[in-house]
């Protein structure tokens, strides 16, 4: 199965979520509570159980390509994207199309609500993915939301960035912090339990 973010199941719970702060320099991997919400997909019939050395690999490069983003660091970015990816978006219209949305990324602070994890999916190319959904409220009462999606193809090797979809959600489409009932099934969002405000 193909990892088609939008069509996954958009559960709207009211709970907490982790805060998750990029910092201005990331010293060690940042790591995830238990509260953040976690899932394991793997072919029928195969155990798998991501290490903490997988998790921490992922989530610093997830932490890495979000706080280039946000500090706008457009070459450090790009370099994190696999080959692939690279290919099929040429790095002047990849960042021509980021440029023109200067509010997404804006302060670097984002809530990370899932982490899921895809051992060896059918249709893409074999080795380990973590997908951070995600959600980010900047100070003028906006957010942003979204996922991105990390792949490692051998042990040992790094994880580069294989897919990224993030929008911007204006003031006037939020009630009370929440995206309104009519705009998020065009959102590239799994809000889960982050869609609550109240900590």
């Amino acid at each position: 199965m193909a990892i088609d973010r939008r069509a996954r199941s958009r559960t709207l719970l009211a709970a907490a979520a982790l805060l998750f702060t990029v910092p201005a320099a990331v010293a060690a991997p940042p790591t995830l509570a238990p509260e953040v919400e976690r899932e394991i997909i793997a072919p029928e019939g195969v155990a798998f159980q991501p290490s903490p050395s997988d998790e921490e690999g992922a989530i610093d490069r997830f932490a890495t390509y979000t706080m280039a983003l946000a500090k706008r660091d457009y070459d450090a970015a790009y370099a994190m994207l696999r080959l692939s990816f690279q290919a099929s978006n040429p790095r002047l219209e990849w960042e021509m199309n980021l440029r023109k949305r200067p509010e997404i990324w804006a302060d670097g602070t984002i809530r990370i609500l899932r982490l899921s994890w895809y051992s060896d999916p059918a249709g893409q190319p074999p080795g380990l993915y973590a997908a951070f959904d995600f959600r980010g409220d900047r100070k003028d009462k906006t957010m942003d939301c979204g996922y991105v999606v990390v792949h490692r193809g051998a042990p040992g090797s790094a994880f580069t960035v294989v897919r990224t979809d993030t929008s911007e959600v204006p003031s006037n489409l939020l009630e009370d912090g929440v995206p309104k009932a009519d705009v998020l099934h065009q959102l590239p969002c799994y809000l889960g339990k982050g869609i609550a405000t109240a900590f």
